[in-house]
């Protein structure tokens, strides 16, 4: 089949958007057309708004993020003086068509860690370090939205808007988001514990993952430690964490269990190290507050508790 191309005039070196080269040297042209092609998502004729031009207006845009997705092609543009834009309906048409598929491709071909051995904050004894980062984020005020994804109670009603929760699967050292789910504010499914398993198959071993008290439950570690990774994780300070031996730097080994009468008759429970400490200074959250970590690093030879504690 004979595919379409853009009908815009293009610079010298053929480019139809003069002016992200500097977002090509990051997202290269090649990946861009591989998830294209990969979706079936290509023009079997000629217009101004191909895919391909549509995709990267929709690329430009996550770096342009305060201007509308008119400025943005007026910005790609800017060369072309005195040239015609298209409307804003056309744009978010071309948009609209282009669809969610090609991205969420072109997501998976191009992004990865980022970090080596000599990155600063990256890795913990050869492990290299992740973490679970959740966020809220305002979304347009439409029915629509409203319907889909909810809005936040608060002590003075709703939340003005209607809110998205995201959830980030992110490396330690460069910030690098390697991957995200994300879901409504209310009903079912829509709690950051309830969304990390979605994350897990992007964890592989040799990673360390890091994780918030909120994320902790005995299914969620299961399903971590069934991908090969090992957990540094806080807990609540009064979980149920009966010593079975103490370590020489203050630690102890404990197990965790699936519910109260598994605990009862020591049955399923998993091996974890656990470390108790408080916080000595007034600057700080937690302040002389009681913490607890718990992790799948046993011994001290793979950290103490102070290096864990501070490494956490």
């Amino acid at each position: 089949m004979k595919h379409g191309r853009s009908t815009l005039a293009t610079d010298e070196a053929g480019r139809v958007l003069d002016k992200l080269l500097l977002l090509e040297e990051v997202i290269g042209p090649a990946a861009v057309m591989q998830a294209l092609q990969d979706t079936a998502c290509f023009d079997s004729r000629s217009c101004k708004l191909t895919r391909e031009v549509t995709f990267w207006v929709v690329l430009a845009m996550g770096i342009l993020t305060t201007l509308p997705i008119r400025q943005v092609f007026k910005f790609a543009r800017t060369l072309r003086f005195g040239e015609p834009t298209p409307g804003r309906s056309s744009l978010c048409l071309a948009r609209q068509r282009l669809g969610l598929a090609p991205v969420r491709r072109l997501f998976e071909l191009i992004v990865r860690p980022l970090a080596t051995p000599l990155t600063k904050g990256a890795f913990y004894l050869g492990l290299r370090l992740v973490a679970l980062d959740g966020t809220v984020e305002n979304v347009p005020d439409t029915p629509a939205n409203a319907k889909a994804f909810g809005r936040m109670d608060g002590a003075r009603g709703q939340s003005a808007f209607p809110q998205v929760r995201k959830l980030s699967l992110v490396e330690v050292g460069t910030h690098a988001e390697l991957a995200f789910v994300v879901r409504g504010v209310k009903g079912e499914g829509c709690s950051e514990s309830a969304m990390a398993p979605a994350l897990f198959k992007h964890l592989h071993p040799g990673m360390l993952l890091l994780w918030d008290r909120g994320f902790f439950n005995f299914s969620l570690w299961k399903q971590a430690l069934e991908r090969g990774v090992d957990i540094l994780g806080r807990v609540p300070h009064n979980a149920v964490l009966n010593p079975i031996r103490h370590l020489s730097d203050g630690s102890y080994w404990a197990k965790i269990y699936a519910g109260q009468a598994l605990r009862n008759r020591n049955e399923g429970g998993i091996l974890v190290r656990v470390i108790r400490y408080t916080i000595d200074d007034p600057q700080r959250v937690g302040h002389q507050q009681p913490h607890v970590l718990i992790t799948t690093l046993l011994h001290e030879t793979q950290g103490s508790a102070l290096d864990l504690v501070c490494l956490y």
